[in-house]
Parts: C-alpha cells; sequence; structure tokens
C-alpha cells in the first residue's frame, strides 16, 4: 500500500498478516478468507482461537479465589449478611463506578439486605474515599463498608476510620507496594495479586466477587434457611459489560467473554435504568458496544461532570418507572450540557495555547476550568497530537488534574511516582489514564518531572500519524452479509480493534451536513456500487472541508463498517476516518470479497 500521506496528513500501512495461518484457520475452523486474515491480523495464538470465537464464561472464568484477599472479603461480608448488618457502598462518579455499586447494591437488593450508597460530589469532595464520605455512611450504621472503583491510594482516611468500622477495596487502579489499612484490598493491579486478571475494570472485579459471595452463600445453605431465591448472576453482565467498554479495558480473556455474553443480556433489556436511557434516547436497535460506549456511556457520565454525581447510580438501582424516566430525561439533558461546557473549553484552550506540537508531554492549566471536562478534553487532545496530555484546573492555588496517555507510557505510574517525592498532594490511576491534586507552585515542577520521564522512555512516534489499515475491499461489500462476518469477531475494543478497511476509486456524488457536526456522504464506486458514509465530528476539521467541496475528484477512503438499524430496517454505511486523493495502490493486497 503507497505510503503517501492524505487529507489528515496520515500515512496508510497495510498490517502484517501471514498466509500459512490464513490457510491453517480456514482448513481447520471453516473460517473464510477474511475472517481468517483478520485473525491472523490480531496474533491470536493457536491455542485460544477456538475461546476467541466463541467467548463463553464458563470456559475462562477462573475461581474468583485467584484474587489476593477474596477468601478473607466473602468470609467478612458473609457474616454480615448472617447478623443483618447493613452494608455501605461508596462508588466513584465515573460508569465503571456507577456500574461497580449499581451490581453490589442490585445483588443486595435480591437478598432483602439493607445498604446505603455514597458518591462523592467531584467539585467539592474530589475522587475516591474521604473521611467525610466514609463518616455519612458509618452515620447510618453502616457496619461493613466497600469502596469500589476507588480505595487502593486512600491511606488516610481509611486509617482514621478502620476503628469505626470494617472497610473491603474493591477496585483496579494501580497500587503502591504498601497498600491502605483497610479489613481487606481485591484488586487485580496490587502487587502481590498473582490472578493475572490485572485487565478487568472495577465491575469485572465487582462480579467476581459476587461469584465468590453467592457460592459461599450457596454452601452454607442460606437462601433456603431464609426463602429467597439464589440470584442468577447472569443477569448482571450487562452492568459489568457496560462499565467495562467505558473504562477501555482490554477485550481479552474473561472480558470479551463478559461482554460478549453482556451484550446478550443488555438486550433483553432488563436493567429499567438502561432500558429507559436508550428509550429517552430513542434507541431501538439491538444494543452494541457503540451504544454502550457511545449513547449510555457518556450519560451516564454527564451527571458527575456537570454536579449531580449520584444520578448515574441511581439510574442503574432504580426500579420505580416514573423515578427512573425524570432521572435518565435529566441524564439527557445534563449530558448536553457537558457537550456545552466541553466546546467552551476547547476554545479556551486553544485561545490560551496556540501552538501544542512542541513539547512532547502537553501540561496545560488554568483558573477554574470546569473539572467535570478536562478528562474529556484530555483525550481529545491526545487523540489529535499523539502525545500524554494533562489538563490542571486551579482555584485558589491548588489545581485539579485529569490525564491522558499514550501507548507506552504508564501515566498512572508516573502519578503515583510523582506523589511519592511530594510533587503531588494526592493522586493515582491506571497506564491510559489519571488523575491527581496538585499545590499550584509545584505545577512546572511536575511538568519537569512527567517530560523527563517520557523523554528516558524513548517512545518510538513513528506511528504517530499512520492509519493501520486491515484490508482493501470493494464498493460491494459494504453490504450486511458481510458486515456479519466481520461482526463475528466482535465485541470490538480495547485489544480487539475494529477493522479498517480501505475502498479504492470511488467518486463522491453528494454531502450534507447532519446534526450540526457530521457528514453524510454518497459515493459511487467504478462498479456502479453505491457507497452510503458518514464522517463524524468532521464539520470544523480537514475531512469535512474536503467532502463539502464541490468537486468530483476519484479518491480512496479509509473507515470502518456500522450498521445502521432503524424501526427493523437495516443497513450499512461507511464510517469514513480518512481520505486520500490519487493513491497509488501497488502494494495493496485485494479482497476476496466483492
Amino acid at each position: 500500500m503507497s505510503k503517501n500521506t492524505s487529507i489528515t496528513g496520515k500515512k496508510w500501512i497495510l498490517k502484517d498478516f501471514n498466509q500459512t495461518d490464513i490457510e491453517y484457520l480456514k482448513d481447520n475452523y471453516l473460517l473464510d478468507e477474511m475472517t481468517s486474515r483478520l485473525l491472523s491480523i490480531r496474533k491470536i495464538d493457536k491455542s485460544e482461537i477456538q475461546t476467541f470465537l466463541n467467548p463463553a464464561i464458563k470456559n475462562v472464568l477462573p475461581n474468583p479465589d485467584v484474587l489476593k484477599d477474596m477468601e478473607k472479603s466473602t468470609e467478612r461480608t458473609c457474616k454480615s449478611i448472617l447478623n443483618k448488618e447493613k452494608i455501605g457502598v461508596f462508588g466513584d462518579y465515573d460508569v465503571d463506578g456507577a456500574t461497580s455499586v449499581a451490581l453490589i447494591g442490585s445483588y443486595l437488593k435480591l437478598l432483602k439486605h439493607p445498604f446505603e450508597t455514597y458518591i462523592p460530589d467531584r467539585a467539592k469532595e474530589g475522587y475516591g474515599p474521604s473521611v467525610f464520605g466514609i463518616t455519612e455512611l458509618i452515620s447510618k450504621n453502616c457496619k461493613l463498608i466497600f469502596t469500589v472503583d476507588c480505595g487502593t491510594l486512600s491511606f488516610n482516611p481509611i486509617k482514621e476510620l478502620k476503628s469505626k468500622t470494617d472497610i473491603i477495596v474493591l477496585d483496579h487502579h494501580q497500587s503502591e507496594i504498601k497498600l491502605p489499612e483497610a479489613y481487606s484490598i481485591i484488586n487485580p493491579n496490587r502487587h502481590d495479586d498473582k490472578s493475572n486478571l490485572n485487565y478487568l475494570c472495577a465491575a469485572g472485579v465487582c462480579f467476581m466477587f459476587l461469584i465468590s459471595l453467592n457460592r459461599k452463600l450457596r454452601k452454607n445453605n442460606w437462601f433456603k434457611k431464609n426463602n429467597i431465591k439464589e440470584p442468577d448472576l447472569i443477569n448482571f453482565l450487562d452492568l459489568v459489560s457496560l462499565g467495562t467498554i467505558c473504562d477501555v479495558v482490554p477485550l481479552i480473556g474473561l472480558n470479551r467473554a463478559l461482554v460478549k455474553q453482556g451484550l446478550k443480556v443488555l438486550n433483553y433489556k432488563k436493567n429499567l435504568g438502561i432500558k429507559t436511557l436508550l428509550d429517552v434516547c430513542n434507541i431501538d436497535a439491538d444494543i452494541s458496544t457503540y451504544h454502550l460506549g457511545f449513547v449510555i456511556g457518556p450519560r451516564i457520565n454527564a451527571g458527575g461532570r456537570v454536579g449531580k454525581c449520584s444520578h448515574g447510580t441511581n439510574l442503574l438501582l432504580e426500579d420505580d418507572p416514573k423515578k427512573t424516566f425524570k432521572i435518565a430525561s435529566e441524564l439527557n439533558l445534563y449530558n448536553l450540557e457537558r457537550k456545552e461546557l466541553e466546546k467552551n473549553l476547547m476554545e479556551k484552550i486553544q485561545k490560551k495555547y496556540t501552538d501544542l506540537t512542541n513539547d512532547p508531554v502537553l501540561v496545560l492549566e488554568g483558573e477554574n476550568w470546569h473539572e467535570g471536562v478536562i478528562g474529556i478534553i484530555a483525550a481529545r487532545l491526545k487523540d489529535k497530537y499523539n502525545k500524554p496530555v494533562i489538563i490542571i484546573s486551579k482555584k485558589d492555588k491548588i489545581g485539579k488534574a485529569s490525564a491522558r496517555s499514550i501507548q507506552g507510557f504508564d501515566i498512572g505510574s508516573y502519578i503515583i511516582a510523582a506523589a511519592q517525592e511530594n510533587l503531588l498532594i494526592k493522586g493515582g490511576g491506571h497506564k491510559m489514564a489519571g488523575g491527581f491534586t496538585i499545590s499550584s507552585s509545584m505545577i512546572d515542577k511536575f511538568k519537569d518531572f512527567i517530560i523527563r520521564k517520557y523523554v528516558t522512555k524513548n517512545i518510538d512516534l513513528s506511528k504517530k500519524k499512520t492509519i493501520l489499515i486491515d484490508s482493501e475491499i470493494a464498493p460491494s461489500a459494504v453490504n450486511l452479509e458481510f458486515y456479519d462476518k466481520i461482526n463475528f469477531l466482535s465485541p470490538f475494543g480495547s485489544g480487539n480493534p475494529e477493522p479498517i478497511f480501505v475502498i479504492n476509486k470511488i467518486k463522491k456524488i453528494n454531502s450534507t451536513i447532519v446534526g450540526d457536526k457530521h457528514i453524510k456522504s454518497i459515493f459511487v464506486g467504478e462498479d456502479g456500487t453505491f457507497i452510503k458514509s458518514i464522517s463524524f465530528n468532521s464539520i470544523d476539521n480537514e475531512l469535512g472541508s474536503f467532502l463539502l467541496k464541490k468537486d468530483n475528484k476519484i479518491v480512496n477512503i479509509a473507515g470502518k463498517l456500522s450498521l445502521n438499524d432503524w424501526r427493523g430496517k437495516k443497513n450499512v454505511e461507511f464510517i469514513i476516518d480518512d481520505i486520500s486523493v490519487n493513491k497509488n495502490n501497488e502494494k495493496m493486497v485485494p479482497s476476496s470479497i466483492g
């Protein structure tokens, strides 16, 4: 494939594959050429192919006890349930936090066991357990408190309150070698955990805990003794898959099976909150990872971003249809508010920082920037410049920061290292994202620290301006049959990227603006096949400018296939990621399709 630059300035590079592997897959698994090629590109080990193609939970689910502190945590919780002690659940305000709280809460509901939930206010309390928040749960007579999607680095609050209540941490964020003095800590990313489940999000960790707890209660004959039907944990996979997709953890191993099965549960729409939110958004198609990541997730997150931090959790736990509809409607409005806040802040940053190309790590700071959207802006700038981005909102000489990183630069571990060197007041995260609190006077020192760490990593940025292509396809391949073949390898996400295809030598018929910032286009191929396409969020960038020009140049498009399902009518369209003109296709390997 030619490596000439495109409209966005990126090079298109064909991914490597092994023809011997392709023939093996075709012969042994009766797969077609394209599916075999995509598997070869993803370098799926031969011993794992069957599991990848049929990710059944029963085949990949380990004994929950492989997680450090699982048995201890289960025993303590059983004691609490036996003694009818009220349980507190302290969570985070993002989707992974909300789904984790909802998992524990939903399970306790089915057990008819008393519990309280607490979600901190992002602006007033910040992330993670605080003395104030934990004390609130203690004041409601909670004898056992879970911290979910948080707590791994909460040394001071846990130490101060451990004599008043037992605290169990269910988390997945990176830890220090030293851990807080909690009753127990289940976290596959703690240094002494040997489970090899470090790719789980918090919802995944909570699900593993519920499996252990459910098993223990069954063994103790608790359900029969109390005349309570044993919960079917499969029904909780809708929440697990939502948290997994929205926390952008790798869709490998157990995660892949949890999401694959979770999507089936989601389409039964058993969770009233999720069902109502989909109804409010007028979604009546089969639920996919797209809907989780780009429809449901942003709206659950929106409450936390605009000051209604418990709304997401309340939606997922609520059983009353009227209350659920009210919460879902408000979250939908908050999402619109979030978009406006995001737009305004991006304009401020672009006005203040006119050149963001020089520093290898972007550390941007401003007074009273809205803390609820700095993470989204950091993610957008990270994608645009392909470098780690840290945005700090300052108020009263204290900065609250959100960070997003690129492959190869473990931002969470460096934030922890900076805290250990007293550059930060507190902070943490994981490989691709993190957050921290910092004194304004230390920002320059922190910037020097993080840039120095980045430079010493000597990260190869040769892929900075590239699009990796899975295959060329003919215009006629944009159809339901081919889409179903590709979708057989889903769910797609981190660890199993959605295939990117190129369609060559096509001509634009027309383009129209939809939804204020997207552009729909129709192309025609040399064989006369028409292709419906869409380019998202492109009205203000190079792609949008090109598509709206009135010309009829022969072009090539790179992107993904998408199923458009409206009121039972299905058609496939092409999502455009990039465009090139007069590309030399000398190295392009033809598709077997079309």
